[in-house]
């Protein structure tokens, strides 16, 4: 399948947009099966050839690098768009048909079942959670996407009866031209302003999930959800639609739902309602947002046919992502968590709701216009006495905390040393940003490693 994707390229004037880890690997496979192919590689890096000296050894290759990149896409055939790549300052109305990226490639190019997962939050834990039940079942499965494996790296090794599970961000799906077979959008909350410039176009992005979908094609969405609930209520789209949502009393559920009360998670069909799962199963899957993961899983599994006793097997075996509520150690007779994940308020809010037993709170990050007014109230009526406050949001919030330790730190070290000062012993310190890292880290991962290797450097 992945030679019907050399011949869109073939011979053709090809940009790839962003060297990082995804463009490495666009170039990797084009290079694999089109040694001689011309190709520009366009980054914003002036100091890109020196992490990759092998480019010089290329002689089919342009390099375009600096402040002015982008200013010349409409000269390419086919551009090859990487996830963290922003287009909102230019006009791209002249070549907006020729941008593309690895996800619409498969999309386009592969006939087997793709399943993609996006959102706002929980897209890895979801995507990685309906992968390992498909592989348990015997199933020649892929995991890739945002995930952090470019789907680039294993294309050549998809067949007809591969199942891929892709994990897509707004990034990703905001070109795409068809939609998965499986689409699910687990949320939408206000987060990636300063990427898209608006919130109606950040939700649009993630719209196109159903967008491109028809009549033999599954969508999957939180009813629950109230932003999510608007937008598919006064979309026009064709694909069969199942409802994600939590009821008292699950009779009231329309067919083709999954539903949830407190005790269990069940299907309604042709009006019959049938338990999938109990929600008091022993799990490593804590808190409720992660019952919605769940959810989420077992209505892929459903539409797959899979044996349902295997599936909940596979769910409580199943052991949560690291930075994602990760218990870190306890020292000092206080227990640390690390919740980096966590860039958005309603986040951070989930992982206090489910661990509860907290008395310090590291937060603060990159300040993404997003409004923060619900998160403060709910900070200022918590049971949370220590907020330790980071650049840039962090400084912000907490100027508006009232009666509570509130700490101003610029380094994790920092932080982590007022935690341990002021924690009581038995209670919890958590690190959960409630927003994005990149005001002073790489990305979440730095930033929860950082916290990490500190704490344990402390004691």
């Amino acid at each position: 399948m992945y030679k019907k994707i050399l011949n869109k390229l073939k011979n053709k004037k090809v940009a790839i947009v962003g060297f990082g880890r995804e463009g490495k690997s666009t170039y990797n496979f084009i290079r694999k099966y089109l040694k001689e192919q011309k190709l520009t590689i366009l980054d914003k890096n002036v100091n890109l050839i020196v992490d990759s000296q092998f480019l010089l050894n290329d002689k089919n290759v342009t390099l375009i690098l600096g402040n002015d990149y982008l200013n010349n896409l409409y000269m390419y055939d086919v551009i090859i768009k990487s996830p963290g790549i922003s287009f909102k300052n230019i006009d791209i109305t002249k070549f907006k048909d020729k941008i593309t990226s690895e996800v619409n490639l498969l999309l386009e190019n592969c006939n087997c079942q793709v399943i993609g997962v996006t959102g706002t939050k929980g897209k890895s834990t979801t995507s990685s959670l309906i992968y390992k039940i498909i592989k348990d079942q015997g199933y020649d499965a892929y995991l890739c996407g945002n995930i952090g494996i470019p789907v680039f790296d294993y294309i050549d090794k998809i067949k007809k009866n591969s199942i891929v599970v892709a994990e897509m961000s707004a990034y990703h799906t905001q070109f795409i031209k068809k939609s998965p077979h499986i689409s699910i959008i687990l949320n939408l909350f206000e987060e990636h302003l300063d990427f898209f410039g608006s919130k109606d176009l950040y939700f649009n992005s993630k719209l196109n999930m159903f967008k491109y979908q028809d009549k033999n094609d599954f969508a999957l969405y939180s009813f629950d959800n109230n932003n999510l609930k608007k937008l598919v209520s006064v979309g026009n789209y064709n694909a069969n639609f199942i409802k994600i949502e939590s009821l008292n009393n699950v009779n009231d559920a329309d067919n083709d739902s999954i539903i949830c009360d407190e005790k269990y998670v069940y299907i309604k069909r042709n009006n019959r309602v049938t338990k999938l799962y109990d929600v008091d199963s022993e799990r490593y899957l804590l808190g409720r947002h992660n019952i919605e993961n769940i959810m989420f899983a077992l209505a892929v599994s459903n539409i797959l046919g899979l044996n349902n006793d295997e599936v909940v097997k596979s769910i409580n075996n199943f052991k949560p992502l690291e930075h994602r509520m990760e218990f870190v150690g306890e020292f000092n007779n206080i227990k640390f968590y690390n919740d980096s994940i966590a860039t958005i308020p309603e986040a951070t809010i989930n992982c206090i709701d489910t661990l509860k037993d907290i008395n310090t709170l590291i937060f603060g990050g990159l300040d993404r216009k997003i409004d923060y007014s619900n998160f403060i109230s709910y900070l200022n009526n918590s049971r949370i006495e220590n907020f330790i406050c980071m650049p840039d949001t962090g400084y912000e919030i907490g100027k508006k905390i009232k009666n509570k330790n509130v700490f101003f730190v610029e380094e994790m070290s920092d932080a982590v040393k007022i935690a341990y000062n002021k924690t009581k012993k038995g209670k919890i310190c958590l690190l959960s940003p409630a927003a994005s890292s990149y005001n002073k880290y790489k990305n979440f991962e730095e930033k929860g490693n950082d916290y990490k290797k500190n704490i344990r450097e402390f004691f």
